[in-house]
């Protein structure tokens, strides 16, 4: 099963996946003792002391608890247990199952004060227990910053400052979903999702030459063209270990 999920979840996110947001009607609240949809209840784990998750104060060296990179997002780390990293995070934290989430995953929302910190991905249809291993996240929250300092709401333009020339594409196999890379990426196994508005859809930032083909990118875009989501997954196999 966790080869399957990593196989899976790194060609999802990282070749044409996406991140757009389905609508939930299950919107049950997890606590530290719930997992989704099991009948057992696991014993309660007491929260050590940790930071609380604030936003940093200067762009220019990002909190390590908002750190985004290759191993994850902060405090959540790809390999780790669910059950780890409740024990690491604040006592106030809330764990909200969000099923449907996207396309054959479900998702867990890490939420803090009304704010959604990250997103842990699962496959859809699973449970989420505590010692089920984290193999995908996904945060639309502006605090959590690649080193050099990108994140949700910078623009394109400045994202090509450090990592080089953009690129956007899409692909109908995938629901549309608009992707941006880069020509030299902070890791391999981090995605930058892309849209127009407040809301996932097919509203392309990328200029686009008219074409009915499957797959399509560019390297134009519109100007005020800003990242909206991040992911990070494992591609390595002893991440799932």
């Amino acid at each position: 099963m966790n080869r399957r999920f990593t196989l899976l979840l790194s060609v999802f996110l990282l070749c044409l996946g996406g991140c757009g947001v389905a609508s939930s009607d299950n919107d049950g609240t997890l606590n530290d003792t719930e997992t989704p949809e099991s009948e057992n209840a696991t014993e309660q784990i007491e929260p050590s002391p940790s930071p609380e998750l604030e936003t940093p104060d200067s762009a220019e060296v990002v909190d390590p608890a908002f750190l985004i990179s290759e191993n994850g997002l902060g405090l959540a780390q790809l390999g780790m247990t669910f059950g780890e990293l409740k024990q690491i995070l604040p006592p106030d934290v809330e764990y909200i199952i969000e099923s449907p989430f996207i396309v054959d995953f479900d998702a867990i929302a890490v939420q803090q004060a009304g704010d959604v910190q990250f997103y842990i991905l699962y496959f859809a249809g699973d449970t989420f227990s505590d010692d089920a291993i984290i193999q995908g996240l996904m945060t639309e929250n502006s605090a959590y910053q690649t080193a050099q300092g990108v994140g949700v709401d910078t623009p394109i333009q400045t994202a090509e400052e450090s990592y080089g020339d953009a690129t956007l594409s899409y692909s109908w196999a995938n629901e549309g979903r608009e992707y941006v890379r880069f020509e030299n990426p902070p890791a391999v196994n981090l995605a930058f999702r892309v849209w127009r508005g407040d809301t996932p859809s097919t509203d392309f930032v990328g200029v686009y030459p008219s074409s009915s083909a499957e797959y399509n990118e560019t390297q134009e875009y519109i100007d005020d063209a800003v990242i909206k989501a991040i992911l990070v997954s494992c591609i390595a196999e002893d991440c799932a270990s």
